[in-house]
């Protein structure tokens, strides 16, 4: 099984821990437990086309949030989750506070409800939970909350890879921990598994997802010396982008130092010639 990592292994423990408190035995769940996966589709186009509701009571399509060309981090959760989904929207609000980026600023970010029973109600409530905890001013369309039928949500499940099922016997969805990040594009760039996602992380993929578009230079000399590691599934420092960057600057230093000795040299020389006259 491929996600016995980040992924899966939030979901397993609170899954058993569940399963225990309503007195199932854990090892009748562990069959259903293993249907839980992600099947990274890197490069792959979400569909555009498919029709949900926000929290506003509207009918959107996915497209209308990829009509600005900005990147999106993309999360498929539902309100009413008892413990994983809340976990991992405090961990994205956390990663993304830590950035400093306002959203809806070069980026946006989108909850997908994967109950097909959920309201515009319940997932505004939970919307506005995350909104009032930011520091500053967010708009709704900045981190929108939508809910939709069961079509449109495994459609888009199954295109990102997103395996997942209900658990009749304790009335729960079972699901993996992760946060999708998509181009302006709608096109899968990369995966952040697990309940952490540190603001580094986030940064760097929204700025390779955006193609360098957003991000300060000095974040982009930053970003040089890192790379995306899809073992570590995060960004690790890229030896040899340092070395040519560190190279770089001592040729900087040495050729501004030559500089001002030249000058320096040439000051002295031209005080000599008045000195002579």
């Amino acid at each position: 099984m491929r996600l016995l990592n980040r992924a899966l292994c939030p979901a397993l423990f609170l899954w058993g821990f569940l399963t225990i408190a309503t007195g199932q035995a854990v090892n009748d769940s562990i069959p259903g437990l293993l249907k839980i996966d992600v099947q990274e589709n890197s490069g792959t186009q979400i569909p555009l086309d498919l029709s949900f509701t926000n929290t506003r009571n509207e009918p959107v399509q996915l497209q209308d949030y990829f009509n600005h060309g900005v990147p999106v981090l993309m999360v498929l959760a539902y309100s009413d989750c008892p413990m994983l989904c809340s976990l991992v929207l405090d961990g994205l609000y956390e990663g993304v506070r830590q950035m400093n980026w306002v959203p809806g600023n070069g980026y946006r970010l989108l909850t997908v409800s994967i109950d097909p029973k959920e309201t515009f109600g319940t997932a505004q409530r939970k919307q506005q939970l995350y909104l009032e905890r930011f520091p500053y001013p967010v708009s709704p369309e900045s981190w929108d909350f939508l809910v939709g039928e069961q079509s449109q949500i495994d459609e888009l499940a199954d295109v990102l890879g997103f395996k997942y099922y209900f658990d009749e016997d304790i009335q729960q969805f079972a699901h993996p921990a992760v946060v999708f990040v998509l181009t302006g594009e709608g096109i899968i760039s990369q995966y952040h598994f697990g309940l952490q996602f540190p603001g580094r992380d986030l940064k760097f993929s929204l700025m390779d997802a955006s193609q360098g578009k957003i991000g300060t230079v000095f974040d982009k000399l930053i970003l040089y010396c890192f790379h995306y590691d899809p073992d570590a599934k995060g960004y690790v420092l890229f030896a040899s982008n340092l070395m040519r960057l560190g190279g770089a600057v001592t040729l900087i230093i040495v050729v501004f130092a030559l500089a001002l000795f030249w000058l320096y040299e040439r000051k002295k020389e031209k005080n000599s010639l008045k000195g002579m006259c």
